[in-house]
């Protein structure tokens, strides 16, 4: 199982302890990119992606590509403020 969290580049308060202790979180500098990056962690095997709320506003994949895959788990998590 890999597993990985997406966000934004500004973003400085969400996934800070997983980023800490070296897990691979991946900040995205343009959110028009997102299904682009969820297209290219699953491709590299990546099973369970956490995701800010900000962030998978821009995925048309999340509802339409991979809601009903059983071996995808996209978890898209409370923005903090």
């Amino acid at each position: 199982m890999k597993i990985s969290w997406i966000k934004y580049e500004k973003d400085d308060k969400n996934f800070k302890l997983p980023e800490r202790l070296g897990f691979d979180v991946f900040k995205l500098s343009n959110p028009e990119d997102t299904d682009k990056k969820l297209d290219e962690l699953i491709k590299n095997k990546y099973n369970t992606i956490f995701i800010t709320n900000e962030i998978a506003s821009f995925s048309s994949n999340i509802i339409n590509k991979y809601n009903k895959d059983d071996k995808i788990k996209i978890i898209i998590t409370k923005n903090k403020e």
